[in-house]
Formats: structure tokens, C-alpha cells, sequence
């Protein structure tokens, strides 16, 4: 469970991610965030998306590792935060499965 505070950051770290992937990708595949987790700390934040189609799942995670730094900078000049925490990009198999369970389901 999350603090008001963190639930907030977190929030805004997600929509600053969307907007990041959306204007850095190559536009071959779609990039959706669905959440960013923030630890309690405040000192990592893991952001996790999907990707469309599932082919350039691996390239999207490693386009998002490499272009970490640049996020970083953009986190900074875009919010008013003290001390940035560490990102981390993950494959949010979570939203897969559920959409996987919703076509079986139908």
C-alpha cells in the first residue's frame, strides 16, 4: 500500500513516462505505460508498459534501458522534485495476462 505521496509520484512519473516513450519511440510499435511503482524510500521507481505487437517486446525494453539517462533528465525538468529516484523499465506481464484471460474469457 502506497502513501499518499508516493501513490502521487508515482502517478506522475507514469504520465511523464507515456509522454517520454510516445515522443522518443520509433513509432513501429506502440508503447502503452500502465503503471509506475515507487519504492518507500522514494529511491527507485519502476515503471512498467506494454507493447503492441508482442514481437518488439524485447527491442522496446531495451530501447527503454538505453534511453534511462534521457528520461532522467527529462524527469528533472519536468517536475520539482529534490532527489530523482533510480528508473527502472519492466514488461508489465500482469496487463498481458489479464488480456490474455479476457479473450478466453469471451
Amino acid at each position: 500500500m502506497q502513501g499518499q505521496r508516493q501513490q502521487k509520484i508515482s502517478e506522475q512519473i507514469a504520465h511523464l513516462a507515456a509522454d517520454f516513450l510516445g515522443r522518443e519511440s520509433n513509432r513501429e510499435s506502440l508503447i502503452t505505460v500502465t503503471r509506475a511503482n515507487i519504492s518507500p524510500d522514494l529511491s527507485r521507481a519502476t515503471i512498467y508498459f506494454t507493447v503492441l505487437p508482442d514481437s518488439y517486446q524485447d527491442g522496446a525494453l531495451d530501447f527503454a534501458k538505453r534511453k534511462r539517462n534521457e528520461f532522467r533528465s527529462y524527469v528533472k525538468k519536468h517536475t520539482h522534485l529534490r532527489r530523482l529516484p533510480y528508473f527502472e523499465f519492466e514488461i508489465d506481464y500482469g496487463e498481458k495476462n489479464r488480456q490474455h484471460l479476457d479473450t478466453l474469457l469471451i
